[in-house]
């Protein structure tokens, strides 16, 4: 599911137009990415949490060539799934 299929079943589901979905999911997106931001973690009860996590720079390989490459450092993002998305996914409520 890509973010036009989340907007088209957000439309299906409250009975509106798709593209009034797609400005919803697009600000709820904008919204997760900018208290990731600002806060470093976003957490929607029910559902899960993201937090952003410093990679630091260090030594990797070229798989090809086998040679030693620097990797700069960088933020990248983890999600833990909530209770509820965990209980859906595993034939409960």
């Amino acid at each position: 599911m890509n973010q036009g299929d989340l907007a088209a079943a957000v439309a299906e589901v409250i009975g509106g137009k798709k593209g009034d979905a797609a400005k919803a999911v697009e600000a709820v997106v904008d919204a997760i990415r900018d208290g990731l931001k600002r806060d470093g973690k976003v957490a929607i009860t029910g559902f899960g949490s993201f937090e952003t996590v410093r990679r630091e720079a260090r030594e990797g390989r070229n798989p090809r060539t086998g040679k030693p490459v620097q990797v700069a450092a960088s933020t990248t993002v983890k999600f833990k799934p909530g209770k509820g998305l965990k209980d859906a996914l595993n034939g409960g409520a």
